[in-house]
């Protein structure tokens, strides 16, 4: 019971990092365009770009979780 537990643990781990790598793919491209417009203020920019990192602070923790680094 325990196996099939964490297996279905791994399994939401997996699903919320790859919304949270969609999040991040999102706010890349809005950035970008944005920045091409022209028009966008430099605030709105760097709330994207803070909220970017954020999100990939999140994805590196999941990753660890998901993935953690065992030296044998």
């Amino acid at each position: 019971m325990n196996k099939s537990t964490r297996m279905d643990t791994t399994e939401v781990l997996r699903v919320e990092l790859e919304v949270l790598k969609r999040e991040h793919r999102d706010l890349d491209e809005a950035i970008s365009a944005l920045e091409e417009k022209g028009s966008a203020d430099m605030l709105t920019i760097r709330r994207l770009k803070k909220q970017k990192l954020g999100l990939k602070d999140k994805i590196v923790a999941l990753e660890d979780r998901i993935f953690p680094d065992i030296i044998a």
